[in-house]
């Protein structure tokens, strides 16, 4: 968890919970996506700054690895690690961490600024492209995650 950052906190809601008494996976996913609505905000595009530029951020890709149950009312945090990132991408790592520090999950994100008049990719502002940089610094891994650049499939003996 080298240089892995705390970006969120937060307990599971009732409405979380599905018919199997744990966390739904849809929910996974939605403190994922709030982990990149923190990016966002960490790198300075603000409800304000989308406004004002029309600029802002679109998940390309994602995977997610299930790897622990979240059950009504744990607390959880969702840790962020920047793999690497270019002029208009950024290839991002978030884990989610229950209580005594289960790791319950983690998803690989591959975040593209766009400008939002043309609908198309652009290169982040200087500003941002800056906070991206700093981000880095201080939110890289010593060494990838065993779950980065993982491919999904059926795994056949010979």
């Amino acid at each position: 968890m080298s240089n892995a950052k705390v970006i969120i906190q937060h307990e599971v809601p009732e409405e979380w919970i599905d018919y199997n008494g744990h966390m739904n996976d849809a929910e996974y996913v939605r403190a994922f996506s709030w982990g990149v609505d923190q990016f966002m905000k960490m790198i300075g595009i603000t409800d304000e700054f989308r406004n004002e530029h029309k600029y802002t951020i679109y998940t390309m890709e994602s995977h997610v690895c299930y790897l622990d149950e979240m059950k009504l009312g744990e607390p959880f945090e969702v840790h962020m690690q920047i793999i690497d990132y270019d002029a208009k991408r950024a290839h991002v790592f978030y884990e989610l961490f229950g209580e005594n520090g289960k790791r319950a999950a983690t998803s690989e994100q591959m975040l593209m600024g766009v400008d939002q008049e043309s609908g198309r990719a652009a290169p982040f502002p200087d500003d941002v492209f800056g906070k991206v940089e700093e981000l880095a610094e201080s939110h890289s891994p010593a060494e990838k995650p065993k779950e980065a650049g993982r491919v999904i499939g059926i795994r056949r003996k010979k």
